[in-house]
């Protein structure tokens, strides 16, 4: 098995569940005690988080860089980044590892052309879900992105950073997703993209009236595979 390099701390709430499904997904494979190869950076979030807030992207670029570094250092053969938003700065990342980046866009663009859909919703931070490096690398699997309003973008971000990322889930938050749910599905959302890897804390599959797309979760299960697999 291949060694699975993971960039995380962003925030550790989802980092945790990464560790959790690539080993779950592991045992399922190859079962008995197997678990997965992986060895994880974690980064601090509050120093992420203000440089994210300034606008300091090629800061922030620098660092997860840095960590990527670290992790084929320690034996990594692949990377991930273990948050949506810092896809951002994937191209930095990318260009300064000799291994294969595992981009998170990639991997949910394929699930979901795989159901069928091509009309999707997507919740994110604010960042995810206005700017381009995210919405712009799913079009280009052909899929067409709806976005809440701006008084809903500014509730799911506000529910992320918070709530999620200090590990609270409340129900009247989880409500309110479902409401901004409920409004994509009405203007023609096949699916919803939980394009936020603290969001599966808050939503699943029951909570949606249209099929969920998990993205820690669809992230992790490609790289299983890839760590599986003879290339």
């Amino acid at each position: 098995m291949k060694t699975i390099g993971l960039i995380g701390g962003m925030s550790w709430e989802s980092s945790a569940e990464y560790y959790r499904l690539l080993n779950e997904f592991t045992r399922e494979r190859l079962g008995g005690l197997h678990s997965a190869r992986c060895v994880l950076y974690s980064v601090d979030f509050a120093e992420i988080e203000e440089l994210q807030v300034a606008g300091e992207w090629d800061a922030a670029g620098k660092i997860l860089a840095d960590a990527a570094r670290s992790v084929v250092a320690a034996g990594a053969d692949m990377v991930l980044i273990c948050t949506n938003t810092m896809h951002k700065v994937a191209d930095a990342v990318q260009d300064a590892v000799p291994v294969p980046l595992v981009h998170l866009a990639d991997t949910t663009a394929a699930a979901v052309t795989s159901a069928g859909m091509r009309r999707i919703g997507l919740l994110g931070t604010a960042f995810t879900m206005e700017q381009d490096f995210y919405r712009g690398r799913l079009a280009r699997h052909g899929l067409d992105v709806l976005v809440p309003g701006p008084e809903e973008r500014a509730l799911v971000h506000r529910v992320i950073y918070e709530e999620l990322c200090l590990g609270v889930v409340r129900e009247e938050s989880r409500a309110a997703y479902r409401a901004v749910i409920d409004g994509l599905v009405r203007e023609g959302a096949e699916g919803i993209v939980l394009g936020c890897t603290e969001i599966e804390l808050l939503i699943g599959p029951d909570h949606s009236p249209v099929p969920v797309f998990p993205t820690a979760r669809l992230h992790a299960e490609a790289a299983v595979e890839l760590a599986l697999s003879d290339s």
